[in-house]
């Protein structure tokens, strides 16, 4: 039987925007751009990472940007909510922020000794900003940024998985996957892998009446859960198969290997490795500054960059301007969580142009 998975290695997302996305993630939340990169099964389109620093696992959303894109609908089969940890007391210095910016933000009613704000990408994707009171996020910030240290995103802190019927989904994730409980309240049971910190857990919210989910733009695509090495992960592809799981081959992502299938409810899932990481190809401060490709695309490099947009990525030296857009009608929200957040507005860029 293989280790537990270790916790979160990345959320990754569908986008419309790519300049929209980037200024979002950049300079309102704080992240690092750590890689500019393509969706290798679909290379007309961008992968943008976001972390901290490094890239490491556990920091990283991701993004599948396609201009145009329709908006998807949030609802079951889904993960419908992406949380980041910042330290405790940050949260109103980042209520401050937003509002500034005209974005609209909510408090989250408490819920496990955790204080939450939620507010909505520029695509309508939930995020949650999340304050534990006695889980200490140990994961350094990063300083370079455009958000103070001592209030930056540490990393993620949680998902959570809409359900119709969540049976079978904790089965996989408690009988296969090692997740042990460690908490229900209401409609929603959390789980965790180690101690249940920051990066370690998961909410399945069962919502039977919700309509299905439709994956589009402002909803997550997967999750990927960390893996230390390939001989972990190969155990994995075993023991999935085994246990009659339709499981991909292992794919070569160049940051990290990965393996997906579905949980019986419907969401995507990934295995990855922690290795080799984002350095693999470009040095530590040059992370995401230039578009890398695969060895296998590299000879299609040119025909690429001619159907990918430009994409700026801003400095921090001056503050940028934000305009509101009008918000778009919601999806019902849940006693927890906010149901009439409208829409962030983009951020306005400036700085060069990836290469």
């Amino acid at each position: 039987m293989p280790a537990t998975p270790t916790g979160i290695h990345h959320v990754t997302a569908v986008a419309s925007d790519p300049q929209r996305n980037a200024d979002f993630y950049r300079a309102v939340l704080g992240l690092r751009l750590v890689k500019t990169t393509v969706n290798f099964d679909a290379p007309d389109t961008y992968h943008l990472y976001y972390g901290d620093e490094g890239g490491l696992p556990g920091s990283l959303i991701t993004f599948f940007p396609w201009p145009g894109a329709p908006r998807g609908r949030l609802g079951t089969g889904q993960v419908t909510t992406t949380s980041f940890s910042v330290p405790e007391g940050s949260l109103g210095w980042w209520h401050d922020r937003l509002v500034r910016r005209d974005i609209d933000v909510a408090w989250v009613t408490e819920r496990a000794e955790e204080s939450a704000l939620a507010l909505r990408d520029p695509d309508g994707l939930l995020i949650e900003l999340v304050a534990h009171r006695h889980a200490e996020d140990r994961r350094a910030p990063w300083e370079q940024g455009p958000v103070p240290g001592e209030h930056s995103v540490r990393g993620l802190y949680s998902v959570t998985m809409t359900e119709a019927d969540d049976g079978a989904t904790v089965d996989l994730l408690t009988n296969t996957l090692g997740f042990r409980l460690l908490d229900e309240y209401g409609d929603r049971s959390r789980f965790t892998v180690a101690d249940g910190g920051p990066g370690e857990v998961v909410d399945v919210l069962r919502r039977p009446r919700d309509p299905r989910g439709l994956v589009a733009a402002g909803t997550v695509h997967h999750i990927a859960w960390r893996t230390p090495d390939d001989d972990e992960q190969q155990a994995w592809r075993q023991e999935l198969t085994e246990q009659g799981v339709d499981v991909t081959p292992i794919r070569d992502r160049q940051y990290f290997r990965s393996i997906y299938f579905r949980e019986p409810g419907g969401v995507l899932l990934e295995i990855a490795t922690d290795a080799p990481g984002f350095t693999a190809d470009e040095p530590l401060l040059e992370l995401g500054r230039h578009l890398k490709l695969p060895p296998w695309l590299e000879p299609d490099r040119e025909q690429i960059r001619q159907v990918l947009p430009e994409l700026e990525l801003p400095d921090f030296d001056t503050e940028p301007d934000f305009d509101t857009e009008p918000a778009e009608p919601d999806e019902p929200g849940e006693p927890d969580e906010p149901g009439e957040l409208g829409e962030p507005g983009s951020v306005a860029s400036d700085g060069g142009a990836v290469r």
